[in-house]
């Protein structure tokens, strides 16, 4: 189920990208031959009004092929290398554009219909991690701790504090309060991956308090804006050598998450969606051959230079700048599968 719905999430996310392209170049008035969500040999094609739609085998991407992008394809007076330098920006930047937007659409509409998460002191179970302790020893949502080794809990922070103190590999009892009954469960607290410490796969009771939807679009505004500082960040202190190479995430990365996140509930896998959909939206506009970014710096290098770059030899950077990418996919899935592996 993980993988399905990463795929499905993945797909949405390609689908949004390649629909600004796909719309912005039917606007401007360029012919376009294929709409197409994955790479490799097509699984499912319908042809409607000269365009070809299609589903095919790899689900890592999509593209839109337009006349005049490809070698040999100069000649249409309507194609993308024949545009001006300005449509063809508007063409590039219009993927990674609508990525943004679904982004800041998806924390608009999580403020507003779901609510503002607000997590409260009571000592409550909220969720309960699926294949952690306390899932195993039969811990519920909904159940009220009233004591961790026989000393009484009265708040959350008690909760946490204990479970601070305790010494991983060691059974801890949980005294519960399950509707009218008192249960004892026991369990064997495992090392948080993040912190080290303690921990059961628990978490507390969140309340959710719906926003206006004005308050629920600065809201938006504002998460989209501190996500998309955070990621050029991230690009700088990968750039300049303040992070490594081995921290990136691929698509058995990504699904690890995805899973985690839909354990947390919706709020929070529509939250990571939004950051995936930004994350593509900025890694898009990177000056790498085969991403859009590079298109754009191919047309101001057109508007410098007062002429355009050869087709074939721009088409050509592409292709190598492609090659270089399935590298870095082949790289970042290796890591995913050690990092799997070692837990």
């Amino acid at each position: 189920m993980t993988i399905l719905l990463t795929i499905i999430v993945l797909g949405l996310l390609i689908f949004v990208h390649e629909l600004g392209h796909f719309l912005t170049a039917r606007a401007i008035g360029i012919p376009v031959y294929e709409f197409a969500l994955g790479f490799g040999p097509t699984l499912i094609s319908h042809r409607k009004n000269g365009v070809s739609y299609s589903l095919r085998l790899i689900p890592l991407g999509g593209f839109v092929r337009m006349a005049g992008e490809e070698p040999g394809d100069n000649d249409d007076p309507k194609g993308y290398s024949r545009r001006t330098p300005l449509e063809k920006i508007a063409v590039s930047v219009a993927g990674p554009a609508m990525n943004l937007f679904l982004g800041l659409l998806i924390f608009i509409y999580s403020y507003a219909f779901i609510g503002l998460p607000t997590p409260t002191n009571e000592p409550v179970i909220g969720q309960v991690i699926a294949g952690e302790p306390a899932a195993a020893a039969g811990v519920m949502p909904g159940d009220r701790v009233l004591a961790i080794d026989g000393q009484p809990i009265a708040s959350w922070e008690q909760i946490t504090a204990h479970m601070s103190s305790k010494e991983p590999g060691k059974a801890i009892t949980l005294t519960l309060q399950r509707q009218a009954e008192t249960i004892d469960l026991q369990m064997v607290p495992v090392p948080n991956a993040q912190t080290g410490t303690p921990a059961i796969g628990v978490m507390g009771q969140v309340l959710y308090e719906k926003q206006g939807i004005i308050q629920s679009i600065a809201y938006g505004f504002q998460q989209t804006f501190y996500l998309t500082g955070a990621l050029l960040s991230g690009l700088w202190m990968l750039i300049s050598g303040g992070a490594s190479a081995g921290d990136l995430a691929g698509p058995v990365g990504i699904t690890m998450m995805v899973g985690e996140a839909s354990q947390y509930g919706t709020i929070f896998l529509l939250s990571f969606i939004a950051f995936l959909s930004i994350n593509l939206g900025i890694l898009n506009l990177l000056p790498i051959p085969a991403l859009d970014g590079a298109r754009v710096v191919f047309s101001l290098a057109e508007i410098l230079r007062r002429k355009p770059i050869d087709p074939e030899k721009e088409g050509f950077i592409h292709w190598l700048g492609f090659m270089f990418l399935m590298l870095i996919i082949v790289f970042v899935t290796y890591n995913d599968i050690l990092r799997l592996i070692k837990g």
